[in-house]
Order: C-alpha cells, then sequence, then structure tokens
C-alpha cells in the first residue's frame, strides 16, 4: 500500500482576509465564499424542513442537515490544474483543450521533483541552468509523461508574508526547456508558475516587450502541458520514484479547476 502525501491547499474563506489590500479583488483564486448550514443551526433545520415537508418539532433528532453554499469562487481557485485552453484558444497548433477534455490517465502521472532553493531569487527568473542543476541532483532525467514539481521554497512563507507574492517564476525558455524533454504536467509550490503579475508589468512598461507578459504561460501555446499552481507539502516527496494523481473538478468547458493533487509513494 502506497504512502498518500497531500500536495493541497485548504479551501478557507478566512484566507480571503489576509490579501493584501491591491489584490482583495483576487480573493476567488484564493477561496471561495461559503455560507456554512450546520445541522444544529435554524438554517440547517429550516433547509430540512423545507425540501422534506415538515415542521422544527418534527426533526427525529432536533436538528436538519448540514449544507454549505459556495459561491465568489474562480475556477482558478487553490491548487488548481489549468488545461491548456488557460494559455490561449490554440496550443501545439490544435484547438487548446478545456479541463474536460483531459482523460485522468493524462492526469495520473510519474513524478520528479526539481529543488531549485539554492539558486531561486524571489522575485526572479528560474533559469534554464538552475533547473538542469536541479534534475542533475536527482540522478534521473525527465521522460516522456512526467510531472515536473518545481520546490521553489514558497512554502517558508505565508499569505500575510509580502515574500509571497514575490515567487520565483518560471519563464516562457525555461517552461520550454521543460516541456521539450517530454514532461507534460508542470507543478509548482508558489502562488503562480510566472514571475509576480507587477513585475512582468514594470518590466514590459520598461521595455516595450510584450513578449515578456505572462511568457511562461504563454509557452503552453506552442507545447501543451498542464500547469498546476499553489501546490504544497513538496518537502516531504523524494526527488523522484513516486506516482501523483492530479485530479480536478470536471467542470464543463473551463480553461482549469481547482484539484485535489494526491502523491503516491512506495
Amino acid at each position: 500500500m502506497p504512502r498518500l502525501i497531500d500536495l493541497t491547499v485548504t479551501l478557507d474563506p478566512d484566507n480571503r482576509a489576509r490579501l493584501p489590500p491591491p489584490l482583495a479583488g483576487a480573493a476567488g483564486v484564493v477561496a471561495p465564499r461559503i455560507e456554512y448550514l450546520h445541522p444544529a443551526s435554524d438554517a440547517g433545520r429550516e433547509e430540512f424542513c423545507r425540501y422534506l415537508g415538515c415542521h422544527h418539532g418534527d426533526l427525529p433528532d432536533g436538528e436538519g442537515w448540514g449544507a454549505e453554499v459556495l459561491n465568489d469562487m474562480s475556477s482558478h481557485c487553490g491548487t488548481h490544474v489549468d488545461a491548456p485552453l488557460h494559455s490561449g484558444s490554440r496550443s501545439a497548433g490544435a484547438p487548446a483543450r478545456t479541463i474536460t477534455d483531459i482523460p485522468l490517465e493524462e492526469l495520473y502521472r510519474p513524478g520528479l521533483v526539481l529543488d531549485v532553493r539554492p539558486w531561486a531569487t524571489l522575485g526572479e527568473e528560474i533559469t534554464i541552468g538552475m533547473l538542469d542543476a536541479a534534475l542533475d541532483a536527482t540522478g534521473r532525467k525527465i521522460n516522456a509523461g512526467d510531472a515536473v514539481l518545481i520546490r521553489t521554497g514558497q512554502e517558508r512563507f505565508t499569505m500575510t508574508d509580502p515574500e509571497y507574492y514575490t515567487q520565483p517564476g518560471m519563464s516562457r525558455a525555461s517552461t520550454l526547456h521543460l516541456t521539450r524533454q517530454g514532461a507534460t504536467i508542470l507543478g509548482t509550490d508558489a502562488v503562480g508558475w510566472d514571475l509576480p503579475f507587477r513585475l512582468m508589468a514594470q518590466k514590459f512598461r520598461e521595455t516595450g516587450d510584450k513578449s515578456v507578459l505572462w511568457d511562461g504561460h504563454k509557452a503552453i501555446v506552442e507545447r501543451e502541458a498542464f500547469i498546476v499552481q499553489q501546490l504544497c507539502n513538496l518537502g516531504a516527496l523524494p526527488s523522484s520514484g513516486f506516482m501523483v494523481g492530479f485530479f480536478p473538478i470536471k467542470l464543463a468547458r473551463c480553461s482549469a479547476a481547482p484539484a485535489r493533487v494526491v502523491a503516491f509513494v512506495d
């Protein structure tokens, strides 16, 4: 029986209040708003009675049922899988696939952890050289169909730390370096795959070079892969020799979906 390691962050609505004010509008990517109906609450009892045609005094144990109402939730909420459609309408020369176009067989893959912590710097690009050094440390190569998980060290920060939003980011070149070797799933423990938006926007203002805008994700337009963000517990994994299941919610025709990501370690 393999050991199961959960690589998924918890979708806690309390985290919405921990976002810095400039990012408050992005709360839906952190967690949904949740209306909790506890079995012992009036709301839980009332909903039970409304559906079953009874009164509070009729409840067998004096309680209703537990239920929750979720709203203001992005398809890119928490630990999530990006389908190719997130990066553009076409990928690898074909119409980009949605999250419900991807069969489960493509989402259960051998895993490989590239630990770039010795070289990665906050707010700077994760280079091809860093990736190659981390790959050398694993003692193996990337095989076709591998899930490559980048450990950036961002797990040491929480949502209330400014550093959490200044992650080292992947570029177009570094992303293609992995997909050209055969990686089909690309994961990170950072809040985003690319450099922070504000830094990309600043670079664009300074240079006028539009290729710097979201270039890590845009690399998927050239070579298809699935990007997975906001992973956790990568430090609990060996560098290789394990399987990972990336199981997104089946949201019809969507560009992404929240996922339960679990590593299976022998």
